[in-house]
């Protein structure tokens, strides 16, 4: 019996340490992104509170590290922290293509497959699930895979939207990625 709770415990993922939003009881932090082109960053959480710096990129990823009332405290891949609005943003996921250098970074058909396109910094693009090291993006017309490091808007450890057959789908990448294969 002591079996088989330690490996259900193994199998069952589940933070019993995540820290809670007090207004919306949602994990602390995580990411949302903006709704619209026109968003005002504050420096505290009302709206007689100066404007820090305003927002023009609609989609743009954000991390929530704080609540109170309707408003959201948050930091941007910048390092830019303030408050926003409830109603200025959105649980769709979409990430920024950060890299440290100029060179386009490459999407691919699956983790480690063949490149099928390639994506510049300071792209923004649909967030659809993560692997481990891997996320699957959606980009006008192309959807592919990219390497978590290249992105910001995901946590490194983060799994998103997987499938209970996931590790079957890893095991069939593995074995096309064996030289007879290729």
């Amino acid at each position: 019996m002591k079996i088989l709770i330690i490996i259900l415990s193994v199998l069952i993922p589940f933070n019993v340490n995540a820290k809670k939003g007090p207004v919306t009881n949602l994990e602390l932090p995580r990411f949302v992104s903006l709704k619209s082109n026109d968003v005002n960053l504050r420096v505290g959480p009302s709206i007689n509170y100066p404007i820090e710096l305003k927002y023009i990129q609609k989609n743009l990823p954000l991390e929530i590290i704080d609540e109170f009332d309707v408003w959201r405290k948050t930091k941007d891949h910048e390092g830019n922290i303030g408050w926003l609005h409830k109603s200025l943003i959105k649980g769709d996921r979409f990430v920024l293509v950060q890299i440290e250098s100029d060179a386009d970074i490459k999407i691919y058909n699956r983790p480690k497959g063949k490149e099928i396109g390639l994506i510049k910094k300071n792209n923004i693009l649909k967030l659809n699930k993560c692997i481990i090291h891997w996320c699957k993006i959606k980009n006008d017309n192309i959807k592919g895979w990219v390497s978590k490091q290249n992105i910001w808007g995901v946590y490194s450890l983060e799994l998103l939207n997987i499938k209970f057959y996931q590790p079957i789908v890893n095991q069939y990448w593995k074995i096309l990625d064996y030289k007879w294969f290729k």
